[in-house]
């Protein structure tokens, strides 16, 4: 079973990885993506994508899903879609950090990224 965060809420203050995450049931699932920033320093930049593997190590030319860059803390989300390749089994977050301002101080973001299956809050509404 996937946990509901891929990258539990860290703080980062360079580009990084994070650690593959096995599927698990949620294989070939729509799912939801929230990206959750919780600190920022201003004139700063943060890109995160989500890269999925067949086998772990082969993670491909490009992202599974993008979120556009983020300057501000709050939730943003956006879909994986997964459901036309079944065999993707793994899946990690990657992250890009910039400043604009060339001050002496480096990036610093705190942030998460959660991972749900599509509709699952409705189902829980629901029960």
């Amino acid at each position: 079973m996937l946990p509901n965060f891929l990258l539990p809420e860290s703080i980062a203050r360079a580009d990084g990885i994070g650690p593959e995450i096995d599927l698990g049931n949620q294989q070939a699932k729509l799912l939801v993506l929230t990206l959750g920033i919780t600190r920022i320093i201003e004139q700063e930049s943060l890109e995160v994508s989500v890269w999925c593997s067949v086998d772990g190590e082969n993670w491909g030319p490009r992202p599974f899903a993008t979120f556009p860059p983020k300057f501000y803390c709050g939730l943003y989300s956006t879909l994986l879609n997964l459901s036309a390749r079944p065999e993707i089994r793994y899946a990690r977050v990657q992250w890009r950090m910039s400043r604009w301002n060339k001050a002496a101080v480096d990036p610093l973001f705190g942030f998460y990224v959660y991972a749900e299956e599509s509709g699952a809050r409705v189902r829980a509404a629901v029960a």
